[in-house]
C-alpha cells in the first residue's frame, strides 16, 4: 500500500552526533507532512551527544534513544512487523555511515522499504566526491543551496551515476529574527570549532587575538561560543579545547566563554567571526555582520575557502580596527543563506532558495519528491554507486568496520556478509596480505 493512503507519514531520524541530530530532526519536518514528531535515533559511538548537548539543540522534547546500527534497523524491521512501518528515513550520518546502513536496509527485505533522505549538514568543504559517493542510492540527497546542488549532480553524471537523488533545498535550521542593533549593546561572538583550526598553537592564536581585542575594545562584549563542555563529544575530535587554552591565559572581564542554543547566542551578537562554521550562514540568513577570518590562511583544511567570492574575507587587524566586511548578494543567493526581500542579484533562474524571502520556498522540491516516491506503488530496489563490482577494495572495509548486520527472519546470508566474504576471496586470490584483519571483522559480525 502506497504510504501516500496512510492516514499519517511515519519517519524516523538516525543521527550520529548532536549536530546531524539538530539537521536531521528539522528536515525531517521540513520536507514531509508528517504531523508527528519523527521518531529519533542516535548511534553509540565516538560521538554519542549527551542528554545537554541534545537539548540544547532546542529541536524536540522528545530525546532520541541511543542505539547501535544493528539495534536500529532491529527497530526498522519490527515496526515493519507490527504494521508500523517507516515511511520516510532521514540519515543524518557521515558517508561511510550512510553507504553501511543502505546496505543494512536493502537486507532486511521489508515488504515495502522507506523512502531513504540522508545530505550534508553544513558547509561541504571537504570529501566531496567520496563523500557523495557513499550516500549514492539514498532517495533524496539534500543539497543545502544552488551551488551544492550543481557540485553534486557534477559527481555523479561524471562517474556515471544517476543524479535524480539530488534535490535543492536549504539548510533546515535557518531563522530567527532579523538583525537588529541595540542601544549601548556591541557584542563580538567568536563561533568555536571543534578540528579548525587543528593545532594547538592555531587555536591559541586565535584565542590570543580575541583576547587582545578584547582589551582593545573595553566596551565590547566578546563571546567565545563553544559547543561542548569539557568531556563530551561532538561530530569532529577536539584535541585542545578552548577551555583548557584559556586557563594559561588571563583575559579580561569583558571576555566570556559561552554555550547554549546558538541561536539565542545571535539573538545578541552584533558581530559574528569564525573561520569556517555553519554559524556563519545561520548569522548571514539573520543579517547579522560576519567575518571569515583569513589570519591563519585561506585553506581548504580550514574550510574557509568556502567563502571565497563572499566579499567576508578579513583579518583580526582589520576587525582590531572596527572594520566589517559587507557581504556579496549574489553569492549569499547561490549558497541560500539570503534573509528577508533580497534577492539573487543577476540570477533568472527561478530556482527556489532561501532568497527573496522565499525561505520556506527552498523545501518545496525536496517535499515534492518525497510526498512522489511515497505515491509509488512500491519504491525500486536500494542501488548504490559503490558495490562489490565498482569498490571490491573499499566497500567490504567500510562495511565490516560498521557492524551493521541483521539476522534476518530467515537463514540466508546478508549482503554485507557476502560481499566481505568476496572481497576477501578476491584479495587472497591475489596475493594481498592485509586481508586477514578483514576475515577477522567479517568474524565478528
Amino acid at each position: 500500500m502506497p504510504a501516500s493512503s496512510r492516514e499519517a507519514v511515519r519517519v524516523a531520524v538516525l543521527a550520529d552526533s548532536d549536530t546531524r541530530w539538530k539537521w536531521g530532526a528539522l528536515t525531517a519536518r521540513r520536507i514531509t507532512t508528517a504531523t508527528a514528531e519523527p521518531t529519533g535515533y542516535v548511534l553509540r559511538g565516538r560521538a554519542t551527544p549527551t542528554a545537554r548537548q541534545l537539548a540544547e539543540t532546542g529541536v524536540s522534547t522528545t530525546t532520541p534513544g541511543e542505539v547501535t546500527g544493528a539495534e536500529f534497523l532491529r527497530a526498522v524491521r519490527d515496526a515493519e512487523a507490527r504494521g508500523e512501518g517507516y515511511d520516510v528515513i532521514v540519515l543524518a550520518l557521515v558517508g561511510g555511515t550512510v553507504r553501511a546502513v543502505l546496505q543494512g536496509l536493502a537486507d532486511l527485505a521489508l515488504e515495502r522499504r522507506p523512502v531513504i533522505v540522508t545530505g550534508y549538514v553544513g558547509v561541504v568543504y571537504e570529501k566531496l566526491t567520496d563523500g557523495l559517493l557513499l550516500r549514492h542510492g539514498a532517495d533524496v540527497v539534500l543539497a543545502n543551496s544552488r551551488h551544492d546542488a550543481e557540485r553534486f549532480r557534477g559527481v555523479y553524471e561524471g562517474v556515471g551515476a544517476g543524479a535524480d537523488s539530488v534535490v535543492e533545498a536549504a539548510l533546515p535550521f535557518l531563522g530567527g529574527a532579523p538583525y537588529a542593533p541595540e542601544a549601548g549593546r556591541d557584542s563580538l561572538v567568536f563561533a568555536a570549532q571543534p578540528s579548525v583550526p587543528a593545532t594547538r598553537a592555531e587555536r591559541t592564536y586565535v584565542l590570543r587575538r580575541l583576547i587582545d581585542h578584547a582589551r582593545l575594545h573595553p566596551g565590547r562584549e566578546v563571546l567565545l561560543k563553544l559547543r561542548s563542555k569539557p568531556g563530551e563529544h561532538t561530530t569532529h575530535l577536539e584535541e585542545f579545547p578552548f577551555q583548557k587554552l584559556v586557563r594559561e591565559l588571563d583575559p579580561p572581564a569583558n571576555f566570556r566563554l559561552v554555550y547554549g542554543h546558538m541561536g539565542e547566542v545571535l539573538d545578541r551578537t552584533d558581530l559574528l567571526v569564525t573561520v569556517s562554521s555553519t554559524a556563519a550562514l545561520e548569522a548571514l540568513h539573520r543579517r547579522i555582520p560576519t567575518a571569515i577570518l583569513t589570519d591563519l590562511g585561506v585553506r581548504e583544511a580550514l574550510g574557509n575557502h568556502h567563502f571565497v567570492g563572499s566579499g567576508l574575507l578579513t583579518s583580526f587587524d582589520a576587525l582590531d580596527k572596527g572594520l566589517a566586511p559587507t557581504p556579496d548578494e549574489h553569492w549569499l543567493a547561490r549558497q541560500g543563506v539570503a534573509a528577508g526581500d533580497h534577492s539573487a542579484a543577476g540570477d533568472s533562474s527561478g530556482s527556489a532558495s532561501a532568497a527573496g524571502g522565499s525561505y520556506e520556498a527552498a523545501f518545496d522540491a525536496a517535499r515534492d519528491r518525497v510526498a512522489a516516491l511515497l505515491a509509488l506503488p512500491a519504491l525500486p530496489p536500494i542501488t548504490p554507486y559503490y558495490t562489490a563490482e565498482t569498490a571490491p577494495g573499499y566497500l567490504p572495509g567500510i562495511l565490516a568496520r560498521h557492524r551493521l548486520d541483521v539476522t534476518a527472519p530467515e537463514p540466508r546470508e546478508s549482503g554485507l556478509r557476502r560481499i566481505v566474504r568476496e572481497a576477501a576471496r578476491g584479495a587472497y586470490r591475489h596475493g594481498v596480505q592485509r586481508v586477514a584483519p578483514v576475515i577477522r571483522r567479517l568474524g565478528e559480525l
